[in-house]
């Protein structure tokens, strides 16, 4: 392997570390920023393939076999990437250090040594790559006297880490062998060669280093060539003339997969069509596949998006006895609920079916038929839960009970929601059927099963293939699976509603969810079009490019049993190639809820009159790629206001309003100087790593990419100031006229970029630059010039309202959840007892907020005292009234 790194930057002792520890063969290649197109250090490996992520590298390198410490190191990875490591950049990169970040600074450490106060290192007591990650950080970037006593004197725990991380042979070694200067030198070597989400490049700052000042230095001219290759200025020069198309091709009627091209097809996980969907449930499975959906459309892959309602099983038959209905008035009152709703988030599904289909029934029996001849299907006799009271036996979702690894006590048939692993209603401690709450008693029936050990190798062979195009929690969930072995599956259940076995003396039986409903993808497609066969068994010169969208907690089903069913049939179906998992998105630091109606549901969102694209911007925002992200009102207007209105929405503004104004709305002629060229150069770098970032379906950091665009437009127009150069001579003026000329230019290539997040926001702006409003832009790899000179833009008008903080307070007490909910209907109901129960939420409440306090910035725990003080306020009222 040879790690590729530049002079004097820190990131590649992290590689040299851990590849010690691991015994790893290695060869160190030093090489100028301006002779990579890569980012720095990068490591590659013998069969070729390039790691350029330092914290995918040394993951690689460390290759942990346990999945629970796995998990706890990738979150402290993605807390140096993306928080301590951008944070110092912006600290200390200038050359001398910004005070204004300490506050950040001090957060940060103040988090670390929390984590290090019980813990001799990161993740446990052994030593990760979370260690050698963030110990590099700190100790080879922080070197202010300020730092160092604020460590000494505030962050013990810290300290005494570094210094036992110092102490290791292997790191005493590593330093011995690359002699690395601390502090400045070391921020902006990491600073030229990295891209970090937050703080990103600073078009002032690379004003000042690439004009052809007087008294500019030597020093800085050798720092702009860290920051601008000439080679990226000369490929801005030669692509800025290219035709660029406006619009995006527009997909015909029924889209069908074609030879030669790019074919994409999209599924999201079927929603059960139990309840209202929340936050949670969009953002983790049909506004993430939306997203990806509209940027391949507008890259103009061969794109088909289908979903569905999952509409069978015993979710269903809970919801339609709680409701006292059948359970297809269930599926029809809920399925209706729910196309409502994401069609008010702007979801653009091809198709949304559901699955309570003659197209479902007959693709599920024919499934099951076709392994049975195949010999993948097994009977077997198993124990399950009867309740005599109610003389039926009882699905999982009729089952709760005391959890037998975490003993929370209502946990389902199927699934704990305290732990978050599937159980067997069997398993649980104390079950009840929560039709009569009586006991019920285990009774042996015989059931079918996917052979999975026999399909097993066939299995391995095709996760070893494709998993590399899994999102990092889909491989997390996966491993445990594929490492211990697969066992048989039961596939059916004594149940009435749901698709019956087509055999003989087993039409009593129906196919349980698991197997029924990701066959559903396939028949939602037959609904869209009677060739979905192209789409699911394409022709062997025709390739598709299967991406499926889902929370964690459906994983398993499409990593290990829908494959494992396509590949028992043996006939040549399409698998999935990217499993784009999230972790869990919670609720002002609780869990969203369907059975405890505790959140934002989709109708609420409607409700507050908030657009539906601020809230798709959001959420994609804090979208839980790699660790479990929280929602929080003060944030979203934080967010909307700071990043939104403040950023994009001035930068769009501005243009276009000193265009109407000084050009009579028409684009003047451009003439690119060197200051142009160099933030185009920034420019192109943000579009590749958007693109990039898109591919992989990573939209939070694509999303900070696009903010960051605006950030360097707002940023170029204040340094140029072209309101003071109109007034000014001849040369003046032109200077204006590009100046304006280039900044509408990037507005129209913003228009294109954020059409997937905010699609209204998207034709709103189309419409104010004067193109086609009909459609949404076509999303470039290259930057180029999109609006020529005399091109004619419309009225410009502001893009976002302002969220005051009273409004979002006001929504933040309106959903409040069951526990405000709880504590109304015990106050009218019980107040003796409620006033017992009132201190006890105190003091938990009163800790919360504590806790939060030493940790989390104001915006997470202020909306907890809230709470705590609405509890001390109903106690007193209570006490009064006694």
């Amino acid at each position: 392997m040879i790690i590729f790194t530049n002079d004097n930057n820190p990131n590649v002792l992290k590689l040299v570390i851990v590849s010690k520890v691991k015994q790893h063969s290695y060869t160190v290649k030093n090489v100028a920023p301006k002779d990579s197109s890569d980012k720095l250090p990068f490591l590659k490996l013998p069969c070729g393939t390039k790691i350029d992520s330092v914290s995918a590298a040394i993951q690689y390198l460390w290759s942990n076999e346990n999945q629970e410490i796995d998990i706890f190191v990738n979150q402290w990875l993605e807390w140096d990437s993306t928080q301590l490591q951008p944070t110092l950049i912006a600290f200390g990169s200038s050359g001398s250090y910004d005070n204004s970040h300490k506050p950040k600074v001090w957060s940060l450490l103040n988090n670390l040594n929390l984590r290090l106060s019980s813990n001799k290192f990161l993740v446990e007591n052994d030593l990760t790559t979370a260690d050698v990650s963030i110990w590099v950080t700190l100790w080879m970037t922080v070197a202010a006297t300020d730092i160092i006593n604020k460590i000494q004197t505030e962050f013990n725990y810290i300290e005494e880490w570094m210094k036992n991380m110092e102490q290791l042979s292997i790191v005493q070694e590593t330093l011995n062998e690359f002699k690395i200067e601390r502090g400045f030198k070391s921020l902006l070597s990491m600073n030229a060669v990295s891209w970090f989400p937050v703080n990103s490049y600073n078009y002032e700052k690379t004003r000042k280093l690439t004009n052809n000042e007087e008294n500019q230095s030597n020093a800085s001219k050798e720092k702009e060539l860290e920051i601008i290759t000439p080679q990226e200025i000369e490929s801005i020069k030669k692509q800025w003339d290219s035709p660029t198309p406006l619009s995006m091709i527009q997909p015909p009627h029924t889209v069908l997969p074609k030879k030669g091209e790019r074919n994409i097809l999209i599924t999201s996980a079927l929603p059960y069509v139990n309840n209202v969907p929340h936050l949670g449930n969009i953002i983790g499975c049909v506004l993430s596949a939306d997203i990806f959906a509209r940027y391949c459309r507008q890259k103009n892959y061969n794109t088909l998006y289908i979903s569905g309602t999952d509409e069978y099983g015993t979710a269903t038959e809970a919801k339609a006895f709680q409701e006292k209905m059948t359970p297809k008035e269930i599926c029809d009152k809920y399925f209706d609920i729910h196309n409502d709703i994401y069609r008010w988030f702007n979801i653009g599904f091809d198709y949304f079916g559901r699955t309570t289909t003659t197209e479902q029934t007959e693709i599920v029996q024919n499934m099951f038929l076709k392994i049975k001849s195949e010999g993948y299907i097994l009977t077997d006799s198993i124990d399950q839960l009867f309740c005599e009271s109610c003389q039926k036996f009882l699905a999982d979702r009729f089952v709760e009970g005391l959890c037998p690894r975490c003993k929370y006590p209502d946990a389902r048939g199927d699934q704990c929601d305290g732990c978050g692993h599937l159980v067997n209603a069997t398993e649980l401690i104390n079950p009840r059927c929560k039709i009569c709450s009586k006991t019920p008693i285990i009774r042996s029936s015989t059931q079918f099963f996917l052979d999975l050990p026999k399909i097993e190798s066939k299995l391995r062979n095709w996760a070893s293939e494709v998993k590399k195009g899994w999102s990092s929690v889909a491989r997390s969930v996966a491993k445990p699976w594929l490492r211990d072995g697969l066992k048989p599956r039961c596939i059916t259940r004594d149940l009435k509603w749901g698709i019956p076995v087509p055999l003989e003396n087993y039409r009593n039986k129906v196919f349980y969810v698991w197997f029924d409903a990701p066959l559903g993808y396939i028949s939602i497609t037959k609904k869209y079009t009677d060739q979905y066969e192209q789409w699911w068994k394409p022709e062997n010169d025709v390739n598709v490019n299967l991406y499926q969208f889902m929370a964690k907690d459906n994983v398993p089903f499409h990593a290990i049993m829908f494959p494992a069913t396509l590949l028992a049939a043996n006939q040549n179906h399409v698998l999935v190639k990217h499993i784009m998992a999230t972790e869990y998105l919670n609720y002002e630091d609780t869990k969203f809820s369907k059975s405890r109606g505790t959140g934002v549901f989709g109708n609420d969102a409607k409700e507050t009159n908030i657009p539906a694209d601020v809230w798709r911007f959001y959420l994609a925002y804090i979208r839980p790629e790699t660790q479990d992200s929280n929602f929080n009102w003060l944030d979203l207007a934080t967010k909307v206001n700071s990043e939104l209105l403040n950023t994009f929405g001035n930068f769009v503004n501005r243009a276009l309003v000193f265009l109407e104004n000084n050009f009579a709305s028409q684009i003047p002629e451009i003439k690119l100087r060197d200051e142009d060229v160099n933030l185009l150069a920034l420019i192109q770098r943000e579009l590749t790593q958007y693109n990039a970032s898109m591919e992989e379906a990573k939209m939070r950091d694509a999303l900070r990419h696009i903010l960051t665009i605006s950030k360097l437009g707002n940023q170029y127009m204040q340094s140029q100031q072209p309101w003071v150069q109109i007034k000014g001579n001849d040369n003046d003026k032109q200077n204006a006229k590009t100046v304006i000329g280039l900044s509408c230019n990037l507005v129209c290539l913003l228009s294109s970029l954020i059409a997937p997040f905010m699609p209204n926001i998207s034709r709103n702006l189309r419409s104010q630059l004067g193109i086609d409003a009909s459609t949404y832009g076509y999303i470039p790899e290259k930057v180029s010039i999109l609006l020529s000179s005399g091109h004619k833009v419309g009225k410009p008008s502001p893009l976002f309202t302002k969220i005051d903080e009273k409004q979002v307070e006001q929504l933040r007490i309106k959903y409040s959840g069951q526990q405000q909910n709880e504590i109304d209907q015990k106050s009218e109901s019980c107040p003796e007892h409620d006033i017992s129960s009132l201190e006890s939420l105190i003091m938990k409440q009163g800790n919360i907020v504590r806790e939060l306090k030493k940790k989390e910035p104001k915006t997470v725990w202020q909306p907890q005292v809230k709470i705590l003080l609405d509890l001390k306020e109903k106690l007193s009222n209570l006490q009064k009234k006694k």
